[in-house]
């Protein structure tokens, strides 16, 4: 599924026009965007939770050449779900 997808079934199922199911969706991404640059996490009980993790700078190698290159330390996002997804992809009740 993709954005568009995701969008219409919002629409569909909230009863609402597609251009208000896009603002709303563009609204969660935002939050949770703003939300982890801040460094805090965002939980949805029942779903799951959106943190930050950070990676230390390591050396890496280049495919081509094999030559050692410096990779710097970063940020990444990272999802962990929760119970009741868990459940739900299980199939229990």
């Amino acid at each position: 599924m993709n954005k568009s997808e995701l969008i219409e079934v919002i629409a569909h199922q909230a009863d609402i026009s597609k251009a208000a199911a896009t603002r709303s969706l563009e609204a969660v991404i935002g939050a949770v965007k703003t939300t982890l640059k801040k460094g805090d996490s965002v939980t949805i009980t029942g779903f799951g939770t959106f943190a930050v993790n950070k990676r230390k700078a390591r050396t890496g190698r280049n495919p081509r050449t094999g030559t050692a290159i410096k990779i710097k330390a970063s940020k990444v996002p990272k999802f962990r779900p929760g119970k009741g997804l868990k459940d739900a992809l299980n199939g229990v009740k």
